[in-house]
């Protein structure tokens, strides 16, 4: 029986853009078998959008507090994203590092 997809907003705070943050997710992400995007945003944080199962979202979320060596997490606010056919089409792309 395969455990049921869901999708996960995850918002990192904290010193983690221009450390390499996003490519640490992308790997991470990638190592799970996650699909989603990862992208900085204006204010600072780190938008981690993923689609997988429980236990994927449960590791990704342990990685993404504990970051790159040279990033500093003090946030970590996870939401439900829902899913939708828009977001069921996106997770069949893989997983990817969208550009400022």
């Amino acid at each position: 029986m395969t455990e049921q997809k869901q999708a996960r907003r995850f918002y990192v705070s904290g010193r983690v853009q221009g450390v390499g943050y996003r490519f640490f997710a992308q790997r991470v992400a990638e190592r799970l078998a996650l699909s989603g995007y990862v992208k900085n945003l204006s204010d600072g944080r780190v938008e981690v959008f993923a689609v997988g199962s429980e236990a994927q979202m449960l590791a990704l979320r342990a990685d993404l507090k504990r970051g790159p060596r040279h990033a500093l997490v003090e946030g970590l606010d996870e939401i439900d994203a829902g899913l939708d056919a828009d977001v069921l089409a996106a997770s069949l792309q893989g997983f990817f590092i969208e550009q400022d």
